[in-house]
């Protein structure tokens, strides 16, 4: 069984109640906005382009500094109430408003530290997300007790990255993994990335997809340790849902090991069954592993001779979107190419090439999702010398306007004078009518105007801040899945501090802003 009945084994304290809300049009209520994966809240009328630069602070959260301390849980809010993980392996519902504590959850023991490390969903009378030990939860939304909890994969560390999302009465969810950047040492690579489908009712598996076919043992490394190929393709993006055919859409990542399955690839699955309608696949090979970037990697590293330790993933999030009648889906790659497809077929309808390829490393291209707001795709990238944020034409793939990272901002504000910092965004888009949000690995929280790209207003997250919770934090890098913004009846939300060499006495933090 991969069910797992729950009765309470985790410290919950639950003190406040709210009654669980039906969703109003303003909520943000997961990863992905809505099943089209938009990163758009049409329904924002409060903050524009003409006042986002009179957006001030209201209140933060900070969390304890710990042995971990990178945020990867953007926020949820849905009526009232705003629900977040944390780094400190808690769970958080609080008045979305105020920061009031509403209540709060722990983190049952794992196999290793747990933590929240995908967006929660909203749905059903549940809060429902992912943690660092390969585990499915999903908690009252007016209690916090749990419902029901999964253990997803069983793999040494398997992980969720992709944040769920709900359709049908049935929870969609894909696990990936770090095994491929364990020692030389180990014996790898046994994970094999899948996507699944769990009731929403009690946490059954419905179906599971597989993106690579089983490892086998073939021989060893040099070191004597086992070898096993073909292994990886985790899916660390998180799926969105045609609602008129029933199709889900995910991307996956690299092999581990040897070469085989649906690496690199769009994938479009039946909803109801998990059947493949189509695949793309976007990279003829890739297989990477960590030894790649270690010194005498010959041996260790499967795609060095060829030049296939690529690490191109499709880790970021597809975009569902129409042009003159046509559905398309549109997705960006750490190669730095936004693809689009026909949506029924898996035809190419167009590809752009954006960001600057750096292979061999995962800190290039288009990392973690896109927006989409009726007229624009809003399209970031990471390194690039520098990153940058582009406006697209979603019929054509034309950049209407492009932005880069501000040159001064490693030099100026709370990354002044510290390692490693970078003009780039390895940061989901977000936007809302007339503006779109982004942070930076400066540690800056910027809007730009979503008609002609300039920022219009900045703030640096990387300063001390008192908490609501009666904490000091301070925020960081703004990096990875957590840090995209939410924005939902006139507040901004934004998680901040990421896996980085910056100096911080501190614990990180959650903003949130308002007028």
């Amino acid at each position: 069984m991969l069910k797992t009945t729950a009765l309470l084994s985790a410290a919950l304290v639950l003190l406040t109640s709210s009654p669980a809300m039906a969703h109003a049009s303003g909520d943000w209520a997961g990863w992905q906005k809505d099943l089209n994966g938009s990163r758009h809240n049409a329904a924002e009328w409060r903050i524009n382009q003409g006042n986002a630069g009179k957006l001030k602070l209201k209140w933060a959260f900070a969390y304890e500094k710990g042995n971990f301390n990178a945020v990867r849980s953007q926020p949820a809010v849905v009526g009232d109430t705003i629900y977040f993980g944390g780094p400190d392996g808690k769970f958080y519902a609080r008045d979305a408003r105020t920061g009031r504590a509403r209540w709060e959850f722990t983190l049952p023991a794992g196999s290793r530290y747990a933590y929240n490390s995908d967006g929660p969903t909203v749905s059903d009378g549940k809060v429902l997300f992912g943690d660092s030990a390969g585990r499915l939860f999903a908690l009252d939304q007016r209690t916090g007790r749990m419902r029901w909890q999964v253990q997803m994969d069983t793999t040494i560390q398997s992980m969720t990255t992709s944040s769920p999302i709900v359709y049908n009465g049935r929870v969609y969810i894909g696990t990936s993994s770090g095994e491929n950047v364990l020692p030389r040492d180990y014996p790898c690579c046994t994970f094999r990335g899948h996507i699944d489908a769990y009731d929403i009712d009690d946490g059954a598996l419905v179906w599971r997809h597989y993106t690579v076919p089983e490892p086998v043992e073939v021989g060893t490394w040099p070191n004597g340790a086992k070898r096993f190929e073909p292994s990886g393709v985790g899916v660390w993006s998180s799926p969105v849902i045609d609602r008129r055919t029933g199709t889900l859409y995910v991307g996956t990542g690299q092999n581990y090991t040897g070469k085989g399955g649906e690496f690199d690839s769009l994938l479009a699955l039946d909803a109801r069954t998990g059947t493949v309608k189509w695949t793309n696949q976007v990279t003829d090979a890739d297989t990477w592993r960590w030894a790649c970037n270690e010194p005498d990697p010959e041996g260790y590293c499967p795609g060095l001779k060829d030049g296939t330790n690529l690490d191109y993933d499709i880790g970021a999030t597809p975009n569902l979107f129409s042009v003159n009648g046509r559905q398309l889906v549109g997705v960006g790659q750490k190669s730095g190419v936004y693809h689009v497809f026909d949506a029924a077929t898996g035809q190419v309808v167009w590809r752009r090439q954006l960001g600057v390829p750096l292979p061999s490393g995962g800190i290039s291209g288009i990392q973690w999702g896109s927006s989409y707001d009726g007229k624009r795709l809003y399209i970031a990238t990471y390194y690039a010398g520098p990153g940058k944020l582009f406006a697209v034409d979603p019929a054509t793939g034309a950049v209407l306007w492009e932005t880069p990272a501000p040159a001064d901002g490693c030099s100026t504000g709370g990354v002044a004078g510290q390692p490693g910092c970078a003009p780039a965004h390895g940061v989901p888009v977000s936007s809302s009518p007339g503006v779109v949000w982004l942070g930076a690995s400066d540690g800056k929280f910027r809007a730009y105007d979503s008609k002609t790209g300039q920022i219009i207003w900045a703030h640096d997250t990387i300063q001390d801040v008192r908490g609501v919770n009666g904490v000091t934090g301070r925020g960081g890098q703004m990096a990875g899945p957590g840090t995209g913004a939410v924005v939902s009846d006139g507040m901004v939300y934004v998680q901040s501090g990421y896996h980085s060499d910056y100096v911080n006495p501190h614990g990180h933090v959650l903003l949130a802003f308002g007028l």
